[in-house]
């Protein structure tokens, strides 16, 4: 594991935001600001700026790097969010030895972060309702120890139920918040991209397993 793997999984991301991008800016646009997908792509497009520096790194400051890059380049709440998901992904990922159990740890401090920063969990119709199952998910399938195929599998679809679960949430996070009960019954712009960047990455590595 090293930077390359890390300017994979961003590559595997952007192209799959840009191909949603129309429909993550109409959700967006009817409980937020509408301006969500477009820090998104500004702060992978930064990423993919500095691509020479982060795939010369270690897998470690490699995520570091990119950290501290979205950070200073995404807008809106997705900067401090995402940075501090890779952010805290660096900061566990110092023992991987290939063990899906190891990388779960990773995945699940990373969300941990996340969550601290956001202070909000599970039921707020946001990326949570995403990024929470899906760390338990991994968490579960890795101590089965199943294949890695299988995880990479599993992991998807987990985020599609998270996602689609946002529709009949109330939203208690944002500026959706401000809607109150007209936040029902729209599914949160957070919640698919964070689905979509999730399906692309397991996408990804999964092609090394073909």
């Amino acid at each position: 594991m090293n930077g390359k793997v890390v300017m994979d999984c961003v590559d595997a991301a952007y192209v799959s935001i840009r191909q949603h991008a129309d429909e993550i800016m109409v959700l967006d646009q009817r409980i937020g600001d509408g301006d969500h997908v477009f820090n998104l792509i500004r702060g992978l497009e930064a990423l993919r700026g500095i691509r020479g520096h982060i795939e010369a790194l270690d897998f470690q400051p490699a995520l570091k790097l990119a950290a501290t890059k979205v950070l200073s380049t995404v807008g809106g709440s997705s900067g401090p969010l995402f940075s501090s998901l890779l952010l805290g992904m660096s900061r566990a990922c110092s023992h991987l030895n290939g063990d899906p159990r190891d990388y779960a740890t990773m995945y699940a401090a990373g969300v941990q972060a996340v969550q601290d920063r956001g202070k909000t969990g599970k039921g707020s119709k946001t990326m949570m309702d995403v990024l929470l199952p899906v760390a338990e998910r991994f968490s579960e399938l890795a101590d089965r120890e199943p294949s890695v195929p299988v995880i990479l599998a599993e992991l998807p679809k987990e985020a599609a139920r998270g996602m689609l679960a946002t529709r009949d949430m109330l939203a208690t996070k944002g500026r959706a918040s401000f809607l109150g009960e007209r936040s029902l019954g729209h599914i949160d712009p957070g919640a698919r991209s964070s689905e979509i960047m999730i399906a692309a990455v397991c996408e990804r590595i999964g092609q090394a397993y073909r």
